[in-house]
């Protein structure tokens, strides 16, 4: 009686270890491509996913100061796209934000009156 208590486990135990290692996966094409089959021929179709469009992003922009923001300090800026511009005092043009900016006396702030 044990030895067929201990027979059977040991079935048990073998066939679950046997189907936990039969797990498969889709190949590449498969994932890939989609086959549609008719009567007389195999027609393959192909997944084509679209590109992304690419914008560029303009160095110079020209808009009314009623429309820019002012910082507390008192410069202008405007905003689009996720970019900031920044108000040139001299030429009156918003250039988007570089490192330079802080040195140049174009895009400070202007000189308050009193």
């Amino acid at each position: 009686m044990n030895k067929k208590i201990l027979f059977i486990a040991a079935c048990i135990i073998a066939y679950s270890l046997n189907s936990c290692s039969k797990k498969t996966n889709p190949t590449e094409s498969s994932a890939i491509e989609t086959t549609k089959t008719t009567d007389s021929a195999v027609v393959k179709k192909t997944i084509v996913k679209p590109k992304p469009r690419l914008t560029t992003t303009p160095k110079v922009i020209m808009v009314t100061d009623e429309g820019a923001k002012k910082t507390v300090d008192g410069r202008l800026y405007y905003d689009l796209q996720g970019k900031r511009y920044w108000r040139n005092n001299k030429d009156g043009k918003y250039y988007l934000y570089n490192k330079s900016m802080h040195s140049d006396d174009a895009f400070k702030a202007p000189a308050k009156k009193t």
